[in-house]
């Protein structure tokens, strides 16, 4: 038997009673940060789940990629019982420094504004999804199929049928509920016939890593320039996460430069607060796209991340939004197989639609509405802009307002995150 034979298996529950007509009670396809999140999530809930990545693990944490972390995904995490594995791995950022390109009106953002330790983290892929990865071994309910590959799947009233391949061996597994955690790209969605409303932004993004000659100071940095925003996350070793937006052409060119050049370039943005900067590593370029699903849900299927939706990275709001959905679908489907509900019910999955699908679609505005205000010179939105931030510097209420919709406070709260230190 081909499960028998995996050798990247977590864990094989034996100790759950498997229901008559059912392998598992829900497939997880996509073994990333949020398809691991939602996995963890589930460790007590007594359903059965079979975790599917098509990447060897190996490859899926050499990942180059780093996340701002907001308040609201740490507690997630800090409920699941998997924080303490991840928070050494990481930096948090105590300040936040907002501004319109070099205007002197700086708008600064402090932990007493919200009366916490920390305003948020920053963490690298693989500090993520390593810790991530570990703790999933030890859910006893969660068996890990990696890499393993959906080619085919097949719904019906009762169940969702779904065809598996690891290397030549191929298996049909059955399960009440598929979850696709699969990306932007969503085979499973797109194979399912949900559709996806949106638009290709103008810009795309460079990223890159540097080390500042003096210290971050565990500041964060959001600088507004008319070609885009330029974020500056500290990590740890005191070096920073670039994330800079330009339209396509001169990103595109800005990233062709050499390093002393690109340096020279990003120091003209980034200013000279921390001294000569020294680049680490490769840097990339990827296209900025705002994308929602018509659906999240349909009869026995999910959608959560960025099967889901997509944003701009202004605020890196993008993989929070996933946690919380993964948060919040753990939550609901718990809550159901506790009463002896079919989770893939459709109506169970909608409660789980009803709560994400708005507090979304309203992060996916505001970062649409931030790019759109502050990359431009009209002279008209100049004025509004920089008015809004004085405004926000002048009127605490407004700027704290601000913070909570940024971090997450503003939304319905996951269980998992709440009473959390």
């Amino acid at each position: 038997m081909l499960l028998s034979q995996l050798k990247q298996t977590v864990s094989s529950p034996e100790n759950l009673a498997k229901e008559p007509g059912y392998d598992y009670d829900l497939a997880i396809v996509g073994g990333g940060i949020v398809g691991l999140t939602l996995a963890s999530a589930l460790k007590d809930s007594g359903l059965r789940v079979v975790l599917i990545e098509a990447k060897e693990q190996s490859a899926a944490v050499a990942k180059g990629q780093a996340y701002a972390i907001h308040l609201i995904s740490s507690r997630i995490w800090q409920g699941i019982g998997v924080w303490d594995k991840i928070r050494p791995g990481i930096e948090k950022f105590q300040q936040v420094r907002m501004s319109d390109a070099d205007h002197p009106g700086i708008v600064e953002f402090y932990t007493t504004d919200l009366g916490e330790q920390d305003l948020g983290y920053v963490a690298e892929h693989q500090a993520l999804l390593q810790p991530l990865q570990e703790f999933v071994r030890e859910c006893g309910n969660v068996t890990y199929l990696c890499p393993a590959l959906v080619i085919d799947k097949q719904y019906y009233p009762d169940a969702v049928a779904i065809d598996i391949k690891m290397g030549e061996q191929r298996q049909t597994i059955r399960t009440k509920l598929l979850v696709a955690a699969d990306g932007a790209r969503s085979p499973i969605r797109s194979s399912s016939g949900i559709k996806t409303r949106g638009w290709q932004y103008w810009q795309s993004c460079i990223v890159a890593f540097v080390k500042p000659e003096k210290s971050h100071n565990h500041t964060a940095y959001e600088k507004f320039w008319s070609s885009g925003p330029l974020a500056i996350l500290p990590l740890p070793g005191n070096r920073c996460r670039i994330v800079w937006t330009a339209p396509h052409e001169e990103a595109k060119a800005i990233c062709a430069l050499d390093d002393e050049q690109f340096l020279a370039e990003l120091t003209k943005r980034y200013g000279n607060q921390m001294g000569k900067l020294e680049l680490q590593g490769d840097r990339f370029i990827f296209p900025v796209q705002l994308m929602q699903s018509d659906k999240y849900v349909l009869p026995r299927l999910a959608l959560v991340g960025d099967a889901a939706h997509t944003c701009h990275p202004v605020g890196g709001q993008g993989l929070n939004l996933g946690i919380r959905d993964a948060a919040a679908l753990a939550q609901v489907l718990q809550a159901a197989h506790t009463t002896g509900k079919d989770i893939g019910d459709i109506r169970i999955l909608q409660r789980y639609e009803r709560w994400r699908k708005r507090e979304n679609l309203t992060i996916l505005g505001f970062t649409d509405l931030l790019d759109r205000m502050f990359s431009n010179n009209f002279l008209l939105l100049v004025i509004l802009r920089r008015f809004g931030l004085s405004m926000m510097r002048r009127l605490p209420f407004i700027k704290v307002f601000a913070l909570k919709l940024m971090v997450g406070f503003l939304g319905k709260t996951p269980q998992l995150a709440q009473n959390q230190p």
